[in-house]
């Protein structure tokens, strides 16, 4: 043993020299056509030799581009390097199937194939939101955590919310290659929660030391074996797990007219979504003279009052069609919809309300949507938002229930469909301690689910209380924050003031250091929120002036709901007025708690 030691200690600064030549071989070459080349070190086992766990020493450089992804492999065994070979050939032998390297967190990344043991002890299905702060809890409470995310996209994890917000309003060129983006408070950052350095090779994940989180890419979970605790890849791959996390998230929704239309129809349809959905939509408008969106939720007016921008830039015809009266009309309150949808107006959308899609055809180079009341939209383009549809399709395998009311993997409080399978994300129908059953569809519940399931998954067993927010900016300069229920058929109490030019997204990120706002907002609580001293305007002051306001959502007269308009770092006070889940005689004084009369 001391001699096999006395070895690697010489082999290291062999390893030290051989990286650095394959990186001067590869510019002597001129291969990657001058971009950066990473040379990745395989880290050692920990294992003793003899022991199942041999002692691995080689690197592996991979040249993207001009070879075609061949991979050149230097290996360095000194004195014994025919029984090395063969120990090796045997270790290969027993490791399992063969799976994907994590992409890099760039564009164009790719795959090669590497082995991995066939047992993760926190196996997490989909590559999300959810996924990754269920790893990073599961970690932060065991720090020796072996954790193995399963994702059938090609990236890292990385999150949604600047596919149609922040990255269309980046004058950088490249943005698709680079997914960075300048957040509303001037900061740049990457669409990636970590960089490709924070995880681990999953071939490593069972012998590194202190454990960590390995990423398999292109692969999804297609069986699951509740009795066996193992799940099957779609390229045959088995994997055990001790605990398992569901976080399959959502598939988004098309329109029966559109499926049915053909193919050339549907190729110039976008389901927006993912990574590509956004690369290939950005490129798509800078090509095109029209374009439509149906539908008019959150997803709806965001891309198109983004793609308005692009009108008044390159004259783009953006369209927004949807079957309500107004912009959001299932969440805001009708005189604010209605508001909302004259500021979309001025970001340069052509609005159509009361729309409903009868069916659309291909004719002439163009895209004819007919509506069920005679009208005709002629288009280049069609982007589909019209929701997601729950991902449950390892319902049936597994075992597990799906709400027939809510839809997703029913759950209970604590995020558990089994004693070791948790759900978290979209696919999540849980059990709010306060507001009952529900299912959301939002990044920060995906962060405060996530984060509760990896917790629970630890032996936490915490009931799901924190009430998660969601935003949306329309633009730099209208935002609102919500929390609870926020649905357009409960009564609604609204308290506006004037809004001063501090109250906007880019104000408020500005001053309070972050962009996406949820990160800084589900660590927060409110414990005595101080009410402000100015008194509340007069109606006729509110008429018409939707500067900034809270908006109350009520059920048997308790609040449960909170959307604040324009109105931000008030989370906190929100959360709690839910939480505490009382009657208020006068909302008008509640109101003074977000301290919106304040200039």
């Amino acid at each position: 043993m001391l001699k096999c030691r006395a070895v690697w200690k010489k082999l290291a600064p062999l390893a030290r020299e051989s990286s650095t030549l394959c990186r001067q071989s590869v510019r002597r070459a001129g291969l990657n056509n001058g971009r950066p080349v990473r040379v990745q070190v395989a880290g050692m086992s920990s294992g003793p030799l003899g022991e199942g766990g041999e002692n691995k020493l080689y690197f592996l450089l991979v040249a993207a581009a001009g070879l075609g992804g061949v991979a050149y492999a230097y290996k360095v065994v000194k004195d014994d390097q025919r029984a090395y070979l063969e120990r090796m050939s045997r270790s290969h032998r027993t490791a399992t199937q063969k799976v994907a390297v994590p992409s890099k967190p760039h564009a164009d990344s790719t795959s090669a194939s590497q082995k991995i043991l066939s047992h993760a002890p926190y196996l997490l299905i989909g590559g999300g939101t959810a996924s990754f702060a269920a790893a990073r809890s599961i970690r932060a409470r065991d720090p020796g955590a072996r954790v193995l995310i399963v994702t059938d996209e090609p990236d890292l994890p990385y999150m949604r919310p600047p596919l149609s917000k922040e990255l269309w309003f980046s004058d950088d060129p490249s943005v698709t290659e680079t997914l960075r983006f300048k957040q509303w408070n001037g900061k740049e950052r990457s669409i990636y929660f970590q960089p490709l350095s924070f995880y681990i090779h999953p071939e490593e994940l069972n012998s590194a030391e202190n454990g960590g989180v390995a990423v398999l890419t292109g692969k999804k979970v297609i069986h699951m074996d509740v009795r066996g605790n193992k799940v099957k890849l779609d390229d045959d791959t088995e994997i055990s797990y001790d605990k398992c996390l569901i976080a399959t998230g959502g598939v988004p929704r098309n329109i029966q007219a559109i499926e049915r239309a053909g193919e050339e129809v549907t190729k110039r349809t976008t389901l927006f979504r993912k990574i590509e959905d956004f690369k290939s939509l950005e490129k798509v408008s800078r090509n095109i003279k029209s374009i439509t969106i149906i539908g008019g939720g959150f997803l709806g007016s965001e891309l198109a009052c983004a793609l308005g921008r692009r009108s008044t830039e390159s004259g783009l015809e953006v369209i927004q069609m949807f079957p309500e009266k107004g912009n959001m009309g299932k969440v805001l309150p009708e005189y604010l919809s209605n508001w909302t949808t004259d500021k979309v107006k001025k970001e340069g959308v052509k609005i159509i309300s009361e729309a409903l899609v009868k069916s659309v055809s291909y004719r002439d180079d163009k895209l004819e949507i007919q509506l069920k009341d005679g009208r005709l939209v002629k288009t280049d383009h069609i982007v589909a938002a019209v929701g997601l549809e729950p991902n449950v399709d390892l319902a049936k395998s597994a075992g597990l229930e799906v709400d027939s009311d809510f839809g997703g993997f029913r759950v209970n409080a604590e995020l558990q469909a089994r004693s070791n399978i948790w759900v978290a994300g979209d696919a999540a129908c849980f059990y709010d301690i306060r507001l009952g059953r529900r299912r959301v569809e939002h990044h920060d519940h995906a962060v405060v689910s996530g984060r509760l399931a990896g917790e629970n998954m630890t032996g936490a067993s915490k009931p799901y209380w924190h009430q998660s927010m969601f935003w949306s900016d329309l633009g730099p300069d209208v935002g609102y924050e919500a929390i609870g229920i926020v649905d357009s058929s409960l009564p609604t109490v609204g308290v506006f003031a004037k809004a001063t030019a501090k109250d906007t997204p880019k104000a408020a990120t500005e001053q309070s250091g972050t962009g996406i706002r949820s990160e800084s907002e589900t660590e927060d609580t409110a414990i005595s929120p101080v009410a402000s001293s100015a008194p509340a305007p007069t109606v006729a002051e509110q008429k018409d002036n939707y500067g900034k306001g809270v908006i109350f959502y009520l059920r048997d007269k308790v609040v449960v709901g909170i959307i604040l308009w324009n109105v931000f770092n008030r989370m906190p006070v929100a959360r709690k007025i839910i939480k505490d889940g009382e009657e208020h005689a006068d909302l008008n004084e509640v109101a003074k708690l977000f301290n919106i009369h304040d200039d």
